[in-house]
């Protein structure tokens, strides 16, 4: 019975987390989802997550999951040579405008290295990369560098700016909010592949 409601669940999820994707994708097990919400409730290998479209899922957790901890980071926390990421929308010049921006330490260097279609907002994009040029004085413009290409991404005042470092899971707890990126079986069971939990309150941007 909690199989079926398992799987009754996190199907009514998907179908308003997966908004603007295919539904040919939707259907794809193993397909990568993002999941943004708050943990209602946490078991040694569960979640319960109420998603910020209105769902409450269940997701399965692994020993390969990792968690990240997001805390707050400005501007002046980016240098040149820093490894960051941004979600961002395409502008009419060519360049992107940042809807947030998450500085990795450098042990995370590297971590999704490229550019590529995002699930934060209809035609956004992620990319991954190391900072070439910082502009700050000039419409706090980024350059960002990464294997076969480079993007410079605009990032305008009230754009949330996190640092993401490494984490565990004594950060998952009730009401914390989270990101997650999971994978859906052919069952419907989620199972998280990475969670990046606020800190002291923070909501993850990304």
């Amino acid at each position: 019975m909690f199989r079926q409601t398992l799987r009754h669940t996190a199907t009514i999820a998907l179908i308003s987390l997966l908004g603007a994707m295919s539904a040919q994708a939707a259907d794809a097990p193993g397909m990568r989802i993002g999941v943004r919400g708050e943990i209602t409730g946490v078991s040694a290998d569960r979640l319960k997550v109420h998603v910020n479209s209105g769902e409450n899922v269940v997701i399965q957790l692994t020993g390969d999951t990792k968690v990240r901890a997001v805390t707050l980071a400005n501007i002046e926390d980016i240098k040149p040579g820093s490894y960051i990421g941004s979600a961002a929308m395409p502008q009419e010049d060519g360049t992107l405008k940042a809807l947030e921006v998450h500085v990795f330490p450098p042990e995370l260097a590297g971590s999704g290295d490229g550019h590529r279609p995002f699930d934060l907002a209809k035609g956004s994009s992620m990319t991954n990369g190391s900072v070439g040029d910082l502009v700050v004085s000039n419409g706090r413009v980024l350059t960002v560098n990464y294997k076969g290409g480079q993007q410079k991404i605009l990032v305008p005042e009230d754009v949330p700016i996190v640092n993401l470092v490494p984490g565990d899971r004594s950060l998952l707890k009730v009401g914390v909010k989270i990101v997650t990126f999971v994978t859906q079986g052919a069952d419907g069971t989620l199972t998280a592949q990475s969670i990046s939990a606020g800190k002291d309150g923070v909501t993850p941007p990304m």
